[in-house]
């Protein structure tokens, strides 16, 4: 499985856990295991969180997964540069900036981060126009969405929530905040 892969084939999940790929497809086919088949195809797929619900589920052990660092992309016009620095020495996160909209593309399709954070005020920035576009990108889906911004009002926030993004960030200075939101973001609940 490549790194940066939130989602993978049947045959990708039957080499971690350790079974036919036809097994796989069985899981699939009886709602077990959900994922999605690939338009115009019978081909499957199931996103990552997914088979770890499976296999916790199941009481399969994990230790074919590959683990690694939760990926984080900060797209903002400022580079957030001290917050880039919290987050990889408090939280040990793989951290990468973007300055505008076409790099923070990029970098995310590049990256394949678990968490995107954009600032709602920077400059070259335009949140909302990111957010739809990791809404609507198949390999990105899996991405959390979380807005920087400050004081936000509560119809503001909902807003946010209602275009898409999974949360905002109401203090970005504050780098405890920001971690606790990633990790909400990518707990996975049973």
């Amino acid at each position: 499985m490549a790194k940066g892969k939130n989602v993978l084939t049947t045959g990708d999940v039957a080499k971690i856990c350790n079974v036919a790929p036809r097994t796989v497809s069985k899981w699939f086919d009886s709602g077990q295991l959900k994922g999605y088949r690939i338009p115009g195809s019978k081909d499957r797929r199931i996103p990552v969180s997914e088979l770890i619900r499976f296999m916790k589920v199941n009481n399969m052990p994990a230790t074919a997964l590959p683990v690694g660092k939760t990926r984080v992309l900060i797209v903002d016009g400022d580079g957030a540069s001290a917050l880039v620095d919290a987050l990889q020495t408090k939280a040990d996160y793989e951290v990468q900036t973007a300055r505008s909209n076409f790099e923070g593309g990029l970098a995310a399709l590049k990256f394949a981060p678990h968490v995107l954070l954009v600032g709602l005020l920077a400059n070259g920035v335009d949140a909302a126009d990111i957010c739809k576009t990791i809404r609507d990108n198949e390999e990105l889906q899996t991405t959390k969405v979380i807005a920087l911004a400050n004081r936000l009002t509560e119809s503001e926030s909902e807003a946010l929530l209602r275009k898409g993004f999974d949360g905002y960030i109401s203090n970005p200075a504050d780098a405890a905040e920001v971690i606790g939101k990633i990790e909400e973001a990518t707990a996975i609940i049973y």
